[in-house]
């Protein structure tokens, strides 16, 4: 007999959905969670009205990968981003979000802010800073979601409120340092080159303390200079940090470097998983990015 502590967790984390068929295609290894997925997505709908964005999407994650999402233009994938971190609600589906792979909550409908504070941060297609506040003010803002004080210690000022802003600052240094913008501490976030406030960005989110990453089309806009060292940096982050990532991006050299497992969209469908090796050759997605007469 199943254990009925068991099957209650199991009610919990997966309420049944309203209005959606579950997807036919799930396999049987998505249908499981090893010990160590820090993100599942089972099932999710996005519709706008009677557009259907996305169309029972699964995906998952686990600790340490970085996972590449790719498709065509429209396909789906900002969209996909924008549900599992608060932006928008999805119609049906499950987020389930982990910081130690063992322990997981749905966090369908949860603000981007209470996202953030359970270990998943972004960065954005359009580069979102603050251009008129300084690199090292950027910094501080993102680390904004681990502090404790409030109006209290604004207005009186004790010395724990003093300790944790200065804690702010040495920590905003120290990714200055990792990111290798440490020298520009003090310049207008505006006045840098357009790559290194792509690195700008990724420094915010280190700051919010994630577990998780997602960078949406990191490398758009880079020259060839700018995207090494960008994979560069994405690789330090991942080993020094032990951050794990999960990538949207249109370069597919960029793609095929930096990823261990690649999920492919198109029209709002999750066409094809695999290794780059895989996904390379996988006729689906070439007639996605190609067409029917790809072969031809």
């Amino acid at each position: 007999m199943a254990d009925p502590v068991r099957k209650i967790r199991r009610a919990l984390l997966f309420p049944p959905a309203r209005h959606c068929k579950p997807n036919e295609r799930q396999t049987e290894r998505r249908n499981g969670f090893s010990g160590m997925k820090l993100l599942t997505v089972k099932d999710m709908v996005m519709d706008f009205g009677g557009l259907r964005a996305l169309n029972h999407v699964d995906l998952d994650v686990e600790k340490g990968e970085i996972v590449a999402l790719i498709g065509p233009n429209g396909a789906g994938k900002t969209t996909f981003f924008n549900c599992i971190t608060g932006i928008y609600t999805p119609t049906c589906g499950h987020i389930l979000l982990s910081s130690d792979g063992r322990h997981f909550e749905r966090i369908n409908g949860l603000k981007p802010n209470q996202v953030t504070r359970r270990g998943m941060a972004r960065t954005f297609q359009n580069i979102r800073l603050f251009l008129n506040m300084s690199v090292l003010e950027n910094i501080m803002i993102g680390r904004h979601c681990r502090t404790r004080s409030g109006i209290f210690g604004a207005i009186f000022r004790p010395p724990s409120t003093r300790r944790e802003e200065q804690d702010v600052v040495d920590v905003s240094y120290e990714i200055l340092r990792k990111i290798g913008l440490d020298g520009a501490a003090d310049e207008t976030a505006a006045n840098l080159p357009y790559g290194d406030q792509r690195r700008l960005e990724i420094g915010r989110a280190m700051a919010t303390d994630p577990s998780l990453i997602l960078l949406d089309e990191p490398a758009a806009g880079m020259n060839p200079q700018e995207t090494m060292e960008l994979v560069d940096l994405i690789k330090r982050i991942r080993s020094g940090e032990g951050i794990t990532m999960l990538l949207i991006e249109h370069d597919m050299k960029l793609v095929m470097t930096l990823a261990q497992r690649i999920f492919v969209m198109d029209y709002g469908k999750m066409i094809a998983e695999g290794a780059p090796g895989e996904i390379k050759t996988n006729p689906l997605v070439i007639k996605a990015y190609l067409g029917e007469d790809a072969h031809a």
